[in-house]
């Protein structure tokens, strides 16, 4: 059956509501846990992925949910809600404000609809396919720059090149781009949608982190390139922005 994509869109601005009533009381407040896989984790985190799934199980319970703390919910195959609560635990449990929570829903293993909230800036950044991307409701575009010399390209965790196979292709950016800086997590993402940021590079993520910025991207005229190496255990890496510059970024990996 066609979902409205609009309607879904709503339901997924009141989850993420739903995620800053629980994120932001905690912000400074509360400590970070490991879990088994090394990865941090508060109970900001937990709070606001519950949070989440009970705004869209109300939306739609026919529609499954994988988010990062709780795993699948329902069939995710198909039409589902991928969901992270908090993108940048770290930054979020040592008392920085550029965390954002992530909603995506996918269609056959697409995304259709994506959203960055990014509550401790009060941004937010909605899209779905055919209506283009708004920042707290103003449309936004992506840049239009080619020139790797003149533009600011942002990369993810450096170590997380190495996770990808990818140390050869950091040294030479380094090398080779003028402006080449670390804008970590969904923050950075949300800095290409509106052109602040040319472009960047991210690897070695998770689905709950991709999915939102592979609608987005392309909804705010840009060029999103995923490369899944989930097969050798190394994730995905997302290469995105201007088109021209991606085409560049596509010439360093191996």
């Amino acid at each position: 059956m066609a979902l409205d994509l609009a309607q879904a869109a709503r339901a997924a601005e009141a989850a993420a509501d739903a995620a800053r009533r629980e994120i932001l009381p905690r912000f400074r407040k509360v400590g970070v846990e490991t879990k088994s896989d090394g990865s941090p984790v508060t109970e900001a985190d937990r709070a606001a992925e519950r949070a989440i799934r009970a705004v869209l199980r109300e939306f739609d319970p026919s529609i499954g949910i994988l988010g990062e703390e709780f795993g699948a919910e329902g069939a995710t195959e198909g039409r589902h809600w991928v969901v992270d609560p908090i993108d940048g635990t770290i930054g979020f449990a040592r008392g920085i404000g550029l965390f954002s929570t992530l909603v995506a829903l996918q269609e056959d293993g697409a995304s259709v609809l994506g959203l960055i909230d990014l509550p401790g800036l009060d941004e937010r950044y909605v899209g779905w396919s055919g209506h283009g991307v708004r920042r707290n409701g103003t449309p936004v575009q992506v840049s239009e720059e080619t020139d790797p010399k003149r533009a600011l390209i942002a990369h993810g965790d450096a170590f997380a090149f190495d996770h990808f196979g990818e140390r050869a292709a950091f040294t030479r950016m380094v090398e080779d781009f003028p402006i080449f800086r670390g804008y970590t997590d969904a923050f950075g993402h949300a800095q290409v949608l509106h052109g602040g940021v040319d472009a960047m590079i991210d690897t070695g993520l998770n689905p709950w982190d991709a999915a939102a910025t592979q609608i987005l991207v392309p909804e705010a005229g840009g060029r999103c390139v995923t490369i899944d190496r989930s097969d050798q255990g190394r994730g995905l890496g997302l290469l995105f922005g201007s088109p021209g510059l991606v085409e560049v970024l596509e010439s360093y990996l191996a």
